[in-house]
């Protein structure tokens, strides 16, 4: 079927998008509205000991300044919104995040004040007004510096900084395979902490209406889980808000999660009596926006002489920040813990990660949430393993791989792995990366006094599950369609996907199709846009609510055609009912037209998850004299399962392998150990990667349908980062390995490469 699943269909959206004209939240306007600035603390730790807004509050336009004891009982603290069990059975301890810092403030860019004016600029200058003095107190941003005895404690009611102590699998199990393993390997690794870039600030816009709501648009990854946030920190119920979400420039996790602003804005708004609007600068994203990874792990694999994986255990601390973001202490344990190994057969695993607070901006899911640093550590493992028992890298990944004849099996940490075939999708790899011809380039880039690496990597992915979703569209008298569906778009390209389920599902003609801005009040709920999902529910969603439409115009169909309805059958290649073993007809949009317009829902509750696999390989030059890492070719082979759209699939695959090879060789937040202050507070000093730092990326995909959805559609939004972390990272210390020095960890810049190469 034209523009139906399976094919390329180029992008709905990109036409409003090139010409200028989407929306985003900066671009909504409505009269008077105020503007919001946020004073930020300029310490990493301190008690604050004067603050006094009397003369800010006598400035041009100012409207009202908030401080902690405006907003104290007003204002619900934000925190963990997922329960997470510790190994000795207790809840985490219950850390809270003031809305404003309350008497301390524990890391540099914690709002202290917040100040509404008429203008953007009132509000700056006002907010340099206010008299601030504070006592300076130890600071700690290392995690495992952290928990050491002595070091300056964050909160009281997390002793040590320790906010929580986890572990799954099977510790005595693991402990046995050790003890008579042929082969011990063991390796570190370090997921650096990342700064989230996305290409939109953060922002909302938001009113309180006479009808005693809240209306408010944010830059969000999920209208209804944005509602429900900002609810819970207002102690209102869900339903006095209403939260559209625009256009979005990028979230990658962070713009699914609570932040500060969006509360006091909506309480500023509602003490006015007018809208008031905040929009994070670039300086404010470095300081404020939940930021990403950051965890340190020790990881051994029991082998048998052969080379199979009898076991493997790690330890891991995680750098959870000042506070707990949204998710954040659930991202390196019940995110990620279970997946240690990936789909390797593995007969026993036993996992610990320690989680620290630290004088640091909390981190929370990014791109993968969890995922990437768990399969990282695996493939370093792998590729140690591989190096000590002097085995080939890929045989010793094949030796181990789960098989087809074996799924369905269930993994160590719980996984229901339902659809795998791994042979086929790494010849795929080795061929098209001309795997055997690495020697010649290797032998000509030494000529030109340059070493080359590479790493073949096998990844494993888990996305889709829950939460809900819902999906309802509405066909007009004249035939235009709406899809409103309650995952957002972030720059994924749903307005193209979803339009081509439906045209799957009713025929429609392609061009009459449309997709709603997200809208807490157009559904009744939505599960937002995470953990790659959108696909896997969507699908269902819009294929149900068709099946809605269909059964609800059958009755009209049948009296047109005058039959009963039993005879009826509807054709989506023609978008037509028609009577059964005749040629008698009559179109969908017909139907519709006769009763007035129409509009289906569709609802699916479930928490299956999908497995998205693959082996990527890639190959780097690292000049000699300078240190410069040049990432030369880069081969994706990728299990998506069924491909609804190969050209938005393979950008995806694109995008995420750019990010992975971005936290591989650039990108790395810094803070100062001494004082806690951000080194890396802008573009100057923080690197993320551009079109000519990567090859071209050639996405290439074998479907191995999954037997959880209809549709048999893995999430593909992340895998691309999951892989390129360890693909890249692996080249470069292979290259290292090869030149004589000693490997280093990520990210592997030309100062750090330079360094290592001048240890030798």
């Amino acid at each position: 079927m034209k523009f139906g699943s399976s094919q390329s269909v180029t992008r709905k959206e990109d036409v409003r998008f090139l010409t200028g004209n989407g929306r985003y939240v900066d671009d909504i306007r409505l009269d008077g509205t105020l503007r919001a600035f946020v004073l930020r603390s300029p310490a990493a730790h301190a008690r604050i000991t004067r603050l006094d807004t009397t003369e800010a509050l006598k400035a041009d336009g100012v409207r009202l300044i908030y401080t902690v004891d405006a907003v104290r009982d007003r204002l619900e603290p934000l925190g963990c919104r997922m329960p997470l069990e510790q190994a000795n059975g207790e809840p985490i301890p219950k850390v809270e995040r003031p809305h404003l810092a309350d008497g301390v403030v524990r890391y540099v860019g914690q709002p202290i004040a917040f100040v509404v004016a008429e203008a953007l600029e009132q509000a700056r200058d006002a907010a340099e007004l206010i008299e601030l003095d504070f006592e300076e107190l130890g600071v700690v941003t290392d995690a495992r510096d952290a928990l050491t005895p002595g070091a300056p404690v964050l909160h009281d009611i997390a002793p040590g900084n320790q906010c929580y102590d986890w572990a799954i699998g099977d510790e005595d199990a693991a402990e046995d395979a050790f003890a008579s393993a042929a082969h011990v390997v063991k390796t570190s690794v370090v997921n650096q902490r990342l700064i989230v870039v996305a290409m939109e600030p953060r922002g909302i816009l938001i009113r309180y209406g006479a009808d005693d709501r809240w209306e408010g648009w944010v830059g969000s990854q999920g209208a209804h889980a944005m509602r429900g946030g900002i609810a819970g920190s207002l102690k209102v119920a869900p339903a006095r808000l209403r939260i559209h979400a625009p256009d979005i420039g990028g979230g990658f996790g962070m713009k699914i999660m609570q932040h500060e602003e969006y509360a006091l804005c909506a309480l500023a708004a509602k003490d006015l009596g007018a809208p008031v609007k905040w929009i994070g600068d670039r300086s404010e994203s470095f300081l404020s926006d939940a930021q990403a990874r950051d965890l340190q792990t020790e990881i051994e694999g029991a082998f048998d002489a052969e080379g199979r994986i009898l076991a493997l255990r790690s330890t891991s601390w995680s750098n959870v920040g000042a506070y707990y973001s949204s998710v954040g202490p659930v991202i390196h344990t019940i995110f990620s813990g279970n997946l240690l190994g990936g789909v390797y057969r593995v007969p026993a695993i036993h996992v610990r990660v320690y989680g620290a607070l630290t004088n640091t901006t909390p981190t929370d899911a990014y791109r993968g949430a969890g995922r990437p640093e768990v399969i990282h550590c695996t493939e370093r493992l792998m590729d140690a393993a591989a190096r000590q028992i002097g085995v080939d890298p890929v045989d010793l990944r094949r030796l181990n791989l789960l098989q087809p004849e074996e799924m369905p099996t269930t993994s160590p940490g719980g996984m229901a792995f339902d659809s795998l075939d791994p042979n086929p999708i790494i010849d795929l790899a080795l061929a098209e990366a001309d795997y055997d011809g690495f020697d010649d380039r290797a032998a000509a880039a030494s000529r030109d006094g340059k070493i080359r690496g590479r790493a073949a990597v096998y990844y494993m992915e888990r996305t889709g599950g829950g939460p809900d979703e819902n999906a309802a569209v509405e066909i007009s008298a004249n035939g235009d369609a709406v899809i409103r569906v309650g995952t957002q778009s972030t720059g994924q390209g749903h307005e193209t996907a979803w339009a081509q389920i439906l045209t799957d599902s009713l025929g429609l003609d392609w061009d009459a199709i449309a997709l709603a801005p997200g809208d807490s009040d157009a559904l009744p709920l939505g599960g937002g846009t995470g953990g790659s999902r959108s696909l896997i529910m969507a699908s269902r969603t819009i294929a149900l609510a068709s099946e809605d439409i269909v059964k609800q115009l059958r009755p009209a169909a049948a009296e047109e055609l005058e039959v009963a309805e039993a005879d009826v059958e509807f054709s989506a290649a023609e978008s037509a009912f028609r009577i059964a073993g005749t040629d008698r007809a009559v179109g969908l949009t017909e139907v519709v037209k006769k009763v007035g317009g129409v509009k289906g829902f569709g609802a699916v509750d479930t928490r299956q998850n999908t497995f998205p696999n693959g082996c990527h390989i890639a190959e780097v030059e690292v000049d000699l004299e300078t240190g410069a890492v040049t990432l030369d070719r880069y081969t994706l082979s990728d299990d998506f399962g069924v491909i609804v759209n190969p050209l938005l699939a393979g950008g995806q695959a694109q995008g995420g392998v750019a990010q992975g090879a971005g936290q591989a060789l650039m990108e790395r937040g810094v803070y100062d150990p001494e004082t806690g202050q951000p080194i890396t507070g802008s573009f100057m000093d923080y690197a993320v990667p551009r079109a000519d730092d990567l090859p071209w990326l050639e996405p290439r995909f074998t479907e191995v349908p999954c037997a959880t959805n209809p549709y048999g559609v893995k999430g593909c939004g992340e895998a691309g980062t999951v892989a390129g972390i360890p693909a890249v990272a692996l080249a470069v210390r292979d290259a290292l390995i090869r030149a004589g020095a000693e490997p280093i960890e990520a990210p592997f810049t030309p100062d750090r490469v330079w360094r290592a190469l001048a240890a030798r």
